[in-house]
């Protein structure tokens, strides 16, 4: 929600050019505070603002700013100006914000940035979307293991300026190869002893990502072992950057995002929801729909196959969405299950056949307490014409044994299509619970029916 607190009188500062209470506002409150007063003003007004506040904070508060804000302040923005701006960016946010800023624009800002930054946004840039070097820093605190802890310090103080964090400091050979690590801690602690070399703190068993290493995997590594950052090495063990635990955040609420629309049959919104137009969510929602409303409608060729049985047992349409019902739900359960899993990192493919064996156990004691349910329901079935004069415990053994089929059936599909989806390197979310029940529906009829042909026909 845009918070209007501010703004009558931000707009009567800038009309008055009041630098003074300007420079103030955007120094008085943490950034991203400054940043969500500032909601409500256009993209051409809040850059008014922002220029009254030093180059530093200029650029912490612009982070701030939703995506659309801050592409539209750099595409119509002086380009010295700009060229600025995108130097005081961190290295990996503003290769972010330039990816979406149209690529002529990008070409014009450019030799308005310095070289160095100039140079750094090329190559970050070149790496695909997704990957390790994608969303990692350069900026990072490196010295030589000859180095003793005063020298150490000292190189450390004289980096300091340009760096985005300083958890660690990564020990590196002449021609940049990752040797180990100090924390800041260690060398902190060490101020009593300045003549100890480096070499004889560091950490050598190190975690350590590949620059074309998903995020995804990048990710569970931070999580699993606890790191504020994680070295970036390339094929030859050389390191080229770091990637700190608050991208790690940033790439794991986009990789959770993904897969909760996906798990709904629904293409991943860039925008808010509320700002995204209709036509795209329109768009979005109905690709899928109309995919499983076709998928659905092959439930119809199935009870048409079965129309003489169906005319003459009623009784067994009263069934179908409970069969369905049972299908769906298990096959989601289990789908749910396994994606998650292979999200954290606790099924990979080779485990395929522990989870046949697990998921087969599951589904066989699932199936069985529930086709006792069944059994009972379908004994409960009033005795009359719908049964076209079969035998009550008959046709409830026919449930009973339909219901525990397809629960068996949804689980072990549930549990197989997300690895069957990573082996061909489709996202296992699109295993999506729509997708699970719209299979199962189909087969989950075809049990009903064919088990109802051999027991009561």
């Amino acid at each position: 929600m845009v918070n209007t607190l501010y703004l009558p009188e931000l707009r009567e500062m800038l009309a008055e050019n009041d630098s003074a209470e300007l420079r103030e506002f955007c120094t008085a409150l943490h950034a991203a505070r400054t940043a969500e007063f500032m909601e409500g003003l256009t993209p051409t007004e809040a850059w008014e603002v922002l220029k009254h506040a030093d180059r530093e904070t200029r650029a912490e508060i612009f982070g701030y700013f939703d995506r659309d804000k801050q592409v539209e302040i750099i595409e119509t923005g002086d380009r010295t100006e700009m060229g600025q701006l995108i130097a005081n960016l961190p290295n990996d946010d503003r290769v972010d914000v330039l990816n979406h800023v149209e690529p002529e624009i990008v070409v014009e800002l450019l030799p308005f940035v310095p070289e160095i930054d100039r140079r750094d946004i090329l190559r970050l840039s070149s790496y695909a979307e997704g990957t390790a070097g994608a969303v990692m820093t350069t900026a990072l605190a490196k010295i030589g293991e000859e180095r003793t802890v005063r020298e150490a310090l000292e190189e450390i103080g004289r980096q300091a300026e340009q760096l985005e964090t300083i958890y660690y400091v990564y020990v590196v050979d002449n021609d940049d190869h990752l040797r180990g690590l100090v924390s800041a801690r260690q060398l902190v602690s060490a101020m009593g002893k300045p003549h100890t070399k480096i070499k004889d703190l560091m950490e050598r068993d190190l975690v350590t990502v590949r620059v074309d290493d998903d995020q995804e995997k990048v990710a569970q590594d931070v999580a699993r072992f606890d790191l504020h950052a994680i070295p970036v090495v390339d094929e030859e063990h050389r390191l080229i950057g770091i990637i700190t635990h608050d991208d790690m955040i940033d790439v794991m609420r986009e990789e959770a995002s993904e897969d909760v629309y996906r798990m709904a049959a629904v293409q991943p919104l860039v925008e808010n929801y509320l700002e995204t137009a209709l036509h795209s969510i329109w768009w979005k929602r109905s690709i899928w729909l109309s995919w499983l409303f076709l998928a659905e409608m092959l439930t119809l060729s199935v009870m048409v196959r079965f129309e003489s049985s169906i005319k003459e047992i009623v009784a067994l349409t009263f069934f179908v969405p409970l069969c369905i019902a049972t299908g769906g739900m298990s096959g989601t359960q289990a789908a749910t299950l396994i994606t998650r899993a292979m999200a954290l990192g606790h099924v990979a493919l080779s485990d395929w056949w522990r989870v046949i064996l697990h998921e087969l156990a599951v589904g066989v004691a699932l199936g069985v307490t529930l086709g006792a349910m069944g059994f009972v329901g379908a004994l409960l079935t009033p005795d009359s014409d719908s049964l076209g004069g079969a035998n009550p415990y008959m046709f409830a053994l026919v449930i009973s044994q339909a219901v525990m089929a397809i629960c068996v059936w949804g689980t072990m599909v549930g549990s197989m299509l997300p690895l069957a989806f990573a082996r061909f390197g489709i996202d296992p979310a699109y295993a999506s619970s729509p997708f699970v029940a719209t299979f199962v529906d189909v087969t989950g009829i075809l049990i009903l029916f064919t088990l109802a042909q051999v027991y009561l026909f």
